[in-house]
């Protein structure tokens, strides 16, 4: 037991806070908030869309569900593009070969999408 690291404690002790500030402000909202809903709670928000029910009686439009895997799609090529450019100067040809063949593969994806209307709203 010699080997014992104090950072571990110091992590653990964190990661129990993070979880306990979650666990009480989960149990906050839930039982202290209001659940009151009226005309103009239901109006449709953002999307432009009327609200036709819970999700959970299949109200949603499967549109939305695409066009939420298509961001995160995005979203994940910035992240993988940030740590390309920090480090591109050592990376040399080698580097841009394979960041163009990236973003290539995802610019061929993002032509289909428009190309198929995914993200044409009508």
């Amino acid at each position: 037991m010699t080997d014992f690291n104090p950072n571990v404690l110091a992590l653990a002790v964190l990661f129990a806070l993070a979880l306990g500030l979650v666990t009480v402000m989960y149990l906050a909202a839930t039982y202290l908030g209001p659940k009151r809903f009226n005309r103009l709670k239901l109006q449709p928000f953002e999307c432009g869309m009327t609200p036709v029910g819970s999700p959970r009686e299949g109200g949603l439009n499967s549109r939305f569900y695409l066009i939420a895997i298509l961001f995160v799609i995005f979203d994940i090529e910035t992240i993988f593009l940030y740590p390309w450019a920090v480090s591109y100067s050592r990376l040399g040809l080698f580097g841009l070969v394979e960041i163009l063949v990236f973003v290539g593969a995802l610019g061929v994806g993002l032509f289909y999408v428009l190309r198929k209307g995914i993200v044409a709203w009508n």
